[in-house]
């Protein structure tokens, strides 16, 4: 992915990760349209940043289409789709009433990216240099025993990264997942200013630098996340697992 000249649609990037790369992307000199479903805050995004919006709800297929016909409608060079959708809540399966979110869960953070996917790589496939990225998290690969269902969605995600890349090889779409550690956003209550997370500008300006870095990149991953993103294939699994759930 070439970092600069791009038109870049991001749904979910009204706040959080989702709207710090919006921003350095749109600086980078990408025309960039965010995506979200409170049109308030779209609308305050566009008029404080110049940033070009469109309504949508991922969890909701009518209007990921609708959304996909209004962005290629005015921005028909489109060329890169970051299918960023994700919620992350705390469970306990031995409660016993923790499917409802679960459900959700899987509904936000598996069925919302296939949505974007099924709805934008067609077009995506007409363009000469097109990228799709998804976004997983370290919690694919070493778990939190406290978020059982997003750590699945997660690894989800990466497995489906790896098998669409394979299938995407002969075409002229890249796909570049994205693996964030801890960042200080509000994914969950609270985390926006828990030191042990890795601060969101500092965790957006290491992606950017990547993604300048290594334009042909598979994966993007920050320092902070190769601890878990590597400790099974590099002999330490068990001990991440530790250091991440030191009640459990």
């Amino acid at each position: 992915m070439n970092i600069t000249g791009n038109t870049i649609f991001i749904p979910g990037a009204t706040s959080g990760i989702g709207l710090a790369l919006a921003l350095r992307l749109q600086a980078a000199g990408n025309t960039v349209v965010i995506g979200g479903r409170r049109t308030d805050v779209l609308e305050r995004l566009a008029t404080d940043h110049g940033l070009a919006t469109v309504t949508v709800d991922t969890t909701d297929p009518a209007s990921v289409l609708a959304a996909r016909d209004r962005v290629l409608a005015e921005h028909g060079d489109l060329n890169v789709v970051v299918a960023m959708a994700g919620v992350m809540n705390a469970e306990d399966v031995r409660a016993g009433d923790f499917l409802v979110e679960a459900e959700r869960i899987v509904e936000t953070n598996i069925n919302g990216p296939l949505r974007l996917i099924a709805a934008f790589i067609p077009h995506l496939q007409t363009r000469p240099a097109a990228t799709l990225m998804t976004v997983s998290s370290g919690l694919a690969f070493t778990p939190l025993a406290f978020t059982p269902t997003y750590n699945g969605t997660k690894a989800f995600i990466h497995q489906y990264s790896e098998s669409i890349r394979m299938q995407l090889a002969d075409t002229s779409v890249q796909v570049i997942e994205l693996v964030p550690p801890a960042v200080q956003t509000e994914l969950m209550p609270g985390n926006s200013v828990d030191e042990h997370f890795m601060p969101l500008d500092a965790f957006a300006d290491e992606v950017m630098a990547l993604l300048e870095a290594q334009p042909d990149a598979q994966e993007i991953l920050v320092e902070t996340v190769k601890f878990l993103r590597f400790a099974e294939v590099e002999g330490r699994y068990q001990a991440a697992v530790a250091a991440l759930n030191p009640a459990a």
